[in-house]
């Protein structure tokens, strides 16, 4: 083959923890007599409450075809690149086992938020119910200061994040320290997953971590009167994350011993790739081979966020111009990205659409 797959999970293959019927029926086309897939295929999610192997047995319980983990790229599986951070003490935010996702990512100290918060009760106030009951001497130093604020995903209690991430990025990462006005750029931050917001079992779309981080950069610039930057964002529509996804892919074509180079990705039921605008979270590059497939086609399904239902196609490109952008401030806006290449009505539809424009007869 000459094409690999990318495919979404939410929206795409389940919605929520319901499976979508269209799934099965598409993998069994796309695997041998033997389970062996006759593309190459990553599963790209936005994803970053578990484990890649978790998901892995998740999809193949759900697609009824052996899936690895060396097919799962979550929202977080770049920062497996980002080795100056690894052997540093980092806070990581958002939910899930998140020590076991940082240590299997490569970071060695990471600390999460409810650790801090242990740490540093009287820094966590908004609910009366959780301050300390006794007096509390606090730390006027921290000792082990933080170099680094990794955002998996959207956290439980927001509030109480978002106020610790502040403190970290406002004291160099000496939470319990005074505030200093001196503390710009404050300490790195490394975000996976923007969505602003995903489809799940409700009618109408949910928070997603992109609303946390839209609450975090607001916040920031309203105590500081400065922008909140970023080291680096992962996840879908990011660069970073489709040529991590193809390097998974060439790896995938390379254990086969298929040759033949892969000239086009089909991302089913992700959006185009954006890139960032330039600045320090490009430095990631150095560490990934160049792109080498020549063009990304993306494929819409209707069983996610988009519907057909009272829109027959999506707005002309004049008018795209003037809608709502919900992507990541940090990203330049192009109209032309907004438009897919092919719409269908679920995975299965996308898989025999491929397969005819690839003239690829399984």
């Amino acid at each position: 083959p000459s094409f690999g797959f990318l495919f979404d999970i939410d929206g795409v293959l389940v919605r929520g923890r319901t499976p979508i019927p269209a799934a099965r029926t598409a993998f069994q086309k796309l695997v041998n007599s033997q389970g062996q897939f006759l593309v190459p295929v990553v599963f790209v999610t936005n994803a970053g409450n578990c484990l890649r192997q978790k998901k892995a047995d998740q999809l193949s319980h759900l697609l009824g075809v052996p899936i690895s983990q060396d097919q799962v790229m979550m929202s977080h599986s770049p920062l497996r690149m980002f080795k100056r951070y690894h052997e540093k003490c980092v806070l990581v935010s958002g939910q899930g086992p998140l020590l076991d996702i940082a240590q299997d990512l490569g970071f060695c100290q990471p600390i999460t938020i409810d650790a801090l918060r242990e740490k540093r009760p009287l820094l966590d106030a908004v609910d009366h119910e959780r301050r300390p009951n006794v007096l509390v001497i606090p730390w006027l130093f921290c000792t082990c200061g933080f170099t680094a604020v990794v955002l998996f995903g959207e956290p439980v209690r927001w509030e109480t994040s978002l106020q610790l991430i502040i403190d970290v990025l406002l004291t160099s990462g000496y939470p319990g320290n005074p505030y200093g006005q001196e503390n710009y750029p404050h300490i790195p931050v490394l975000a996976c997953n923007m969505d602003l917001m995903w489809v799940a079992e409700a009618q109408s779309p949910r928070f997603g971590h992109g609303t946390f981080m839209v609450c975090l950069e607001n916040i920031y610039k309203k105590i500081t009167g400065r922008d909140l930057q970023y080291e680096a964002l992962m996840g879908k529509p990011s660069r970073l994350t489709y040529q991590y996804a193809e390097h998974l892919i060439r790896a995938q074509a390379l254990q086969r011993s298929w040759e033949q180079p892969i000239q086009t990705l089909y991302a089913v039921g992700a959006p185009a790739p954006l890139s960032q605008d330039p600045g320090p979270g490009l430095s990631w590059e150095k560490e990934l081979a160049s792109a080498a497939a020549a063009r990304c086609r993306s494929v819409l399904v209707c069983t996610g966020v988009y519907s057909p239902r009272g829109q027959a196609a999506l707005p002309p490109r004049d008018s795209v111009t003037e809608s709502v952008f919900h992507g990541h401030r940090d990203f330049t806006f192009d109209p032309g990205l907004v438009e897919p290449d092919h719409i269908v009505p679920d995975v299965d539809a996308a898989v025999d659409l491929v397969f005819q424009l690839e003239n690829f007869a399984p």
